[in-house]
């Protein structure tokens, strides 16, 4: 599977399962999970993408480690930095460690497992 798609794939899968932590760190959330796991989801998918092509332009695993790191913070922090109306809490931890640790996943397998592009000739 070449690197974008595999980081598409695995970036909604992994991040359809960031939503759901929601319901272990903060299970006062559980009457919103459906926006949460969705939202949570298409955060991954965009991650993936983004992380899958840079992996496939670049060729290093600590670069790609980085790489995944940052770019699923910053999609996660408008998230972390909002207040629940519901609750009124703000949810900052709760909501950048599982997002950071996608991007973390997703970067590495995205080096590791994803197929190289082809040689241009």
């Amino acid at each position: 599977m070449n690197k974008p798609v595999l980081g598409l794939v695995l970036g909604g899968v992994l991040g359809a399962l960031d939503g759901l932590t929601a319901l272990f760190s903060a299970p006062e959330v559980a009457p919103q999970i459906i926006g949460i796991v969705a939202g949570s989801t298409a955060k991954g998918l965009v991650a993936g993408v983004l992380i899958g092509w840079f992996a496939r332009k670049v060729d290093s695993l600590p670069i790609g480690l980085v790489v995944g790191l940052v770019i699923a913070a910053l999609l996660a922090l408008p998230f972390a930095l909002g207040t629940d109306p519901a609750t009124g809490r703000r949810y900052f931890w709760e909501i950048m460690i599982p997002g950071a640790m996608v991007g973390l996943i997703v970067g590495y397998a995205t080096q590791r497992f994803g197929r190289p592009a082809p040689q241009r000739s």
